[in-house]
Formats: C-alpha cells, sequence, structure tokens
C-alpha cells in the first residue's frame, strides 16, 4: 500500500511540475537549462577512446558550460537539417507511442537533479506512475540498424539513465525510435530499459566531478584572465 501511494504522490508532483515548468524548446526552457549538464550530453562527459582519452567534444562543452555559468546566456548550438526533422516528427512519434501503448502521457520541462547542482534532465514524455519515454526521428539508416540491433545506441542508454537519475521514483525508461517513411509496421520501435541503480551512481560520480572541479576549474582560469587585463 505504501509503495502505491509513493508512486501516486510522485505522478501529482509530475501533474504539478508541468504545470509549472517552461515548455521544451521555449526560450525560457533554454534559460532553465544554461550552465547545466543535461541528460542529452552526459554521455558527452564520459565517453573515452579506444586508447583511453576523452573526445575533443568534451573539452568544448567543457568550455560552453563554463561560459554559460559565467554570463547567465545560453551558447547557441548549431542545428541541421536532420536535427530540424526530428524536432518537426516528435509530436507524431509521441501519438504513435500512445496509440500503440495505450499508456497515459504527459509532457514535463526541465527536471533538475535532486541532489546535483547544474544538471537536469528534459523527458520527453512522463509515462503512468513510474515510467518515462525518450522520442528519437532519426535517419531511416540509423532507424534501421536500431530495429536490426534491437538495442538502444550507447548514447541514448546514458541519455535515459540520466533522466531516471533526475525523476527517482521513475523505474523505466520507454526508448523510441520511430521513422514516418518506413512501412507502417517499421515505422516505431520501443525498446523499455530498466532503471540500472549502479550504473546512475557511476554517471553521478563522473558528472559531480565534472561540474565540481573541471568546470569550476575553468572558470576560476577564466575569472583570473579577466583581472590581468
Amino acid at each position: 500500500m505504501r509503495a502505491t501511494q509513493t508512486r501516486s504522490a510522485d505522478l501529482d508532483t509530475v501533474i504539478k511540475l508541468e504545470k509549472l515548468m517552461a515548455e521544451q524548446g521555449t526560450e525560457e526552457w533554454k534559460l532553465e537549462r544554461c550552465g547545466k549538464v543535461t541528460a542529452s550530453r552526459v554521455h558527452t562527459v564520459i565517453a573515452k577512446q579506444k586508447n583511453g582519452t576523452y573526445y575533443a567534444d568534451r573539452e568544448t562543452y567543457l568550455y560552453e558550460l563554463a561560459v554559460e555559468q559565467l554570463t547567465g546566456k545560453p551558447v547557441e548550438r548549431l542545428t541541421n537539417s536532420f536535427m530540424d526533422w526530428g524536432t518537426l516528427q516528435e509530436p507524431n512519434a509521441r501519438n504513435a507511442y500512445a496509440a500503440t501503448t495505450f499508456e497515459t502521457i504527459s509532457q514535463v520541462g526541465f527536471i533538475p537533479h535532486p541532489r546535483i547542482s547544474n544538471s537536469g534532465a528534459s523527458p520527453d514524455a512522463v509515462v503512468g506512475e513510474d515510467g518515462l519515454a525518450e522520442f528519437k526521428c532519426p535517419q531511416s539508416k540509423t532507424h534501421i540498424n536500431t530495429i536490426r540491433n534491437r538495442e538502444v545506441p550507447k548514447q541514448y542508454y546514458t541519455q535515459v539513465q540520466w533522466q531516471m537519475a533526475c525523476m527517482p521514483e521513475r523505474q523505466y525508461v520507454d526508448f523510441c525510435s520511430y521513422d514516418p517513411r518506413m512501412p507502417e509496421k517499421g515505422q516505431l520501435f520501443i525498446k523499455r530499459v530498466p532503471r540500472d541503480n549502479n550504473y546512475i551512481s557511476t554517471l553521478e560520480e563522473a558528472v559531480n566531478h565534472f561540474l565540481e572541479v573541471e568546470v569550476a576549474n575553468v572558470i576560476k582560469e577564466i575569472n583570473e584572465a579577466i583581472e590581468k587585463i
């Protein structure tokens, strides 16, 4: 009975948050995320090459966050036609998911991590009492490969686990790949990803160090350089 009450209370909290939070993609939402490690970029923080070194885009992201924290203004990030396609198709993916699963879903904005400052997530949908959903609308080749492999690509696995880190009562994320160009049966692929608390703990340790040590050091260096002007 107590577990049911906890899940119901969590759902009530999500509904209240939905009413208070900025809609994803708006300027207000961008400001809420400014200077914060977001779920879609956690993989950038942790990913390493075969030789054990980090990828170059990690340092770029490090300086982007430092600048955002210093200025309070979001860094402009380039988009392309594939990203625009994904944004355009996301409502259709959400509708296809709802029609397929018969789940009750709702949308939320930016959810701060409950313990790690300057981090959070923006799940694409809250599902029922204890789930989330993440929608990807990729190129057809990528969609087909996902169907063939029947696995969630590693960077997205990290993303959905971080979403659950930010919403501790959520027990799974339905990862969805959607492509309306495919034959009807192949348009929507759904893979349920259960919560992995051990992996979440590893991510939290890495993100906390990235923010509290690396980003903080860059900000200190920038401020010291400014003082010398």
